[in-house]
């Protein structure tokens, strides 16, 4: 059954990508969809048996691939229940990707080729999620690049669209690098792969120190989990590798959905989470996880409220809430960063294919300033919007209101160095997520239409194949949290697959005062994050609806800050004007004096050279005349003499 959960997205992305022409359309849809349905299917019962029925978690080999050096280098699954829930999230939010496609992709000449890599993404975060062992979780890692590298340049008769996975590939790879070194250090200090064993010798692990500078030893723990922090901030696009994901807008919505929802970018909160047994050895590795997760929940926020692509608003919304759970797992709160990963999800993912929607009722128009009092066109597409821009602000009752509220508190309970920075950091961006979403709602769907004549004229709403999973996961935003927050957080959930130290558990702290979810509801409001959530929708709706001219008397005033927000803090212009610069610059330098002068100058040039100064040398003892031959003689003898005589 656990092959069959990965196989299945495997052999319809095969079907789809290779005979796409064959089947057609309508076959390739068909193939990959019933392919991720079976996966549903297959993951839904997996979870059942585990979460309701008491079946064992299962860690076995499926095939051992190579054995050099005495390690051992297998396919293999472990499947508990942190793998089951990612299994079920990530297979209904690919399933609903998966139709939906059907209705925004529908004239698009790469429609068969569209869902071989959707197909394939779906298997990649599988093989990913479902590991038992590094090498499989290294390449699910790489596989996910691979696709979103596949994806967002999908379009590529675009530069746009170019560009952007270009980014998206070279950024993770800075990631990427500083995981292998850690699954290095671990290969290197306990000589396996396999996470049983790795984690079966963690305390020994922790006795051992690398000499990174000389005289300066570094806690084994430390350098390794920070390493392998380092590839999660790449995937999961933490600061300062988060310039990727905004630019991966440039694919078309059904992959924004997806990477921004369940796979790609999410991959990285689950490793931290599994590598939880590692990362509760070494505080200095999860201080750092707070402050970088502390920075991106802030900051990245911030640009949302000044962008107007409404996609790049949603995109900038996930770079703030993968800081959110990425601040749960430095203060140990695995629980509550991977509940906030699974709301997150089913919202984030309708939000995508929410704003999808629009976009196709406006003919790919995506600047919200040429939107506007969409509402009464696009009713299902706005209620459904309103549903998840609730759930993302945390609105009581709503799924992002369980899982948000709860490491708020989870932050505020922890003594972890750099707990107060944090702290401030996930309050300010409450009201911030609640300006830039109210933002969206009201620029979009209320007010004055701002559209022309010829787009007005054609507004409706989008067919069923849109809708339809559009509903289906507005459903989960709004009641996933009532039924789950109780078992996941406090219901010992996560025992065995997540490892916590008793004095880093503020999760427990927590679950000693909790009675159910109306309770939990009740206590938010005594608690500031709800209103500061409530100051943030307010303040969107004076701004944008009641006095639509303040902004850009706002803007007017505080100028110089807009253009540090309006141009992403400069990470953009560093990158490309220091960082690529410098490399293409460097490359000319090595260029110019290593190919031009040495290579071709010296080596092949001047070999050539060479031969040709010697040749017109030598060419001048073959005269042809008799007597030039016999002086050579004479004088070649009367050398061999002198030589014997004075060496005798």
């Amino acid at each position: 059954m656990y092959i069959a959960v990965v196989l299945a997205p495997l052999i319809a992305s095969i079907l789809a990508g290779l005979l796409g022409r064959v089947i057609g359309r309508v076959g390739a849809h068909s193939v990959t969809i019933l392919g991720v349905a079976v996966s549903f299917v297959l993951s839904a019962l997996i979870f059942k048996g585990q979460a309701f029925d008491g079946q064992p978690p299962f860690n076995g080999a499926v095939y051992t691939w190579l054995v050099s050096d005495g390690i051992t280098m297998q396919i293999g699954f472990l499947i508990d229940h942190l793998t089951t829930l990612m299994m079920v999230v990530v297979t209904f939010v690919s399933l609903m990707v998966h139709i939906y496609t059907i209705g925004y992709m529908h004239d698009d000449p790469g429609y068969q080729r569209f869902f071989a890599y959707i197909s394939l993404f779906t298997f990649a975060m599988l093989m990913l999620v479902m590991s038992n062992n590094f090498l499989q979780l290294f390449f699910g890692w790489e596989a996910v690049g691979l696709v979103s590298y596949l994806l967002i340049g999908f379009w590529y008769t675009r530069p746009t669209a170019i560009f952007a996975n270009m980014k998206a590939f070279l950024v993770n790879r800075v990631g990427d690098f500083g995981f292998v070194l850690g699954i290095a250090g671990i290969v290197y200090l306990t000589g396996s792969l396999d996470y049983q064993t790795v984690f079966g010798m963690k305390q020994a692990m922790a006795q051992h120190s690398f000499a990174l500078f000389e005289g300066q030893p570094f806690n084994a723990m430390t350098v390794i989990c920070i390493c392998l922090f380092i590839g999660a901030m790449g995937k999961s696009a933490q600061v300062p590798l988060h310039v990727w994901l905004p630019d991966s807008m440039e694919g078309p919505t059904p992959i924004s959905a997806l990477i921004h929802a369940a796979t790609m970018v999410t991959a990285g909160i689950f490793m931290v989470a599994r590598m939880s047994p590692l990362f509760e050895l070494s505080d200095t590795a999860r201080s750092f996880v707070l402050i970088i997760g502390a920075t991106t929940a802030l900051f990245m926020g911030f640009l949302g409220i000044v962008n107007n692509d409404i996609k790049r608003v949603v995109a900038y919304s996930t770079l703030s809430q993968l800081g959110y759970m990425t601040v749960a797992l430095g203060v140990s709160a695995y629980g509550a960063g991977i509940f906030h990963l699974m709301t997150h999800a089913f919202f984030k993912a309708l939000l995508f294919l929410a704003a999808g929607s629009v976009i196709m009722a406006m003919h790919h128009e995506q600047d919200m300033r040429q939107m506007g009092g969409l509402r009464k066109y696009l009713p299902i597409t706005y209620a459904t919007s309103l549903i998840g821009s609730l759930a993302l602000i945390g609105f009581p009752g709503f799924s992002g209101f369980f899982s948000k509220d709860a490491l708020i508190e989870a932050v505020g309970e922890s003594h972890l160095n750099g707990a107060g920075y944090a702290y401030f950091c996930v309050l300010a961006g409450v009201f911030v997520t609640a300006l830039y979403s109210f933002r969206m709602i009201f620029m979009t769907f209320h007010g004055p239409e701002r559209m022309d004549q010829h787009t007005r004229e054609h507004l409706h709403e989008s067919p069923w194949v849109v809708t339809v999973p559009l509903i289906l996961l507005a459903i989960p935003s709004v009641l996933i949290g009532w039924v789950t927050v109780g078992p996941l957080l406090f219901g010992g959930y996560f025992d065995g697959a997540i490892v916590v130290a008793p004095e880093h558990d503020v999760l427990k702290e927590m679950g000693a005062n909790f009675e159910g979810p109306v309770q939990f509801i009740l206590e938010a409001f005594r608690a500031p994050a709800l209103y500061l959530a409530a100051a943030g929708v307010l303040s969107a709706y004076v701004l944008y609806l009641v006095k639509p001219e303040m902004p850009a008397k706002i803007r007017a005033r505080v100028e110089p800050l807009y253009r540090v927000l309006d141009n992403k803090y400069g990470f953009d212009w560093f990158n490309e004007h220091v960082i690529a610069a410098g490399s293409r610059s460097l490359g000319k330098l090595f260029w110019t004096i290593g190919d031009e002068t040495l290579i071709d100058g010296a080596l092949v040039n001047g070999s050539a050279r060479a031969v040709e100064w010697t040749s017109a040398l030598v060419r001048h003892v073959q005269s042809g005349y008799l007597y030039h031959y016999a002086f050579a003689m004479i004088m070649g003898l009367a050398a061999l003499l002198a030589y014997l005589l004075f060496h005798t």
